[in-house]
């Protein structure tokens, strides 16, 4: 794997990293606010589900290196 190509996955994991994070954040504030009269855990737990989301996605993109594709044949 070239030095380009992992910067790439890096890049790409780290956008997604922040979206999964941002996105749970943003739920968890929702939730709290209207469903459990501004608790915390709400916030925390959301914003940990997408930090686990973003991890087994960047762990997935950097592992598919030793993945094998092959074509698939056409009949």
């Amino acid at each position: 794997m070239s030095a380009t190509e992992l910067g790439k996955k890096w890049d790409r994991c780290l956008a997604d990293s922040v979206v999964k994070i941002g996105t749970g954040l943003g739920v968890g504030i929702v939730f709290s606010v209207l469903f459990f009269k501004r608790r915390t855990w709400p916030i925390t737990l959301s914003s940990g589900v997408g930090l686990g989301m973003a991890y087994a996605n960047c762990q997935n993109d950097l592992r598919s290196h030793y993945v094998q594709h092959t074509a698939a044949k056409e009949p």
